[in-house]
């Protein structure tokens, strides 16, 4: 994945958790659009500049690979949780924060601060290179074995 190719996926629309999660769907057995659509609501921190979209789209892709589904599976939870910990460590270790607000320094809820952020340029200069290295970290989960 490159930065590129994260500004032409926002040139058509999409968001960061979006990008992320459909870049790793199909190997996790999740196709392209259902991944865009599951993860539709998530950019932006959710639209409030809370926990940042990629981070939100990794940790589904988290989910597809290692999440429980029926009763009683602690392992496969457990296994999950703890792969969602290490990855939100790595995270917080690169961006000191998982709030999206905390990423861009602005709070792109507030009318005023997201303009900010137009006027800056900082969802094109700061978002991709988020989205890739967030790739990067949750790829180094997904292709260990189970």
């Amino acid at each position: 994945m490159t930065q590129e190719f994260v500004l032409e996926q926002f040139s058509q629309g999409f968001d960061c958790s979006q990008i992320v999660l459909a870049e790793v769907a199909e190997n996790n057995g999740l196709d392209a659009v259902t991944a865009r659509r599951v993860s539709a609501c998530f950019g932006g921190g959710m639209w409030c500049a809370g926990c940042c979209g990629a981070l939100t789209g990794a940790l589904m892709a988290v989910g597809l690979k290692y999440g429980h589904a029926v009763p009683q599976e602690t392992d496969k939870k457990d296994r999950a949780l703890t792969v969602m910990g290490q990855l939100r460590k790595k995270f917080v270790e690169k961006y000191r924060s998982t709030e999206c607000k905390d990423i861009l320094g602005h709070d792109l809820s507030i009318p005023e601060e997201m303009q900010q952020i137009l006027d800056k340029g900082l969802i094109a200069g700061v978002c991709p290179g988020v989205i890739c290295s967030t790739v990067d970290m949750l790829n180094g989960y997904l292709n260990v074995s189970n």
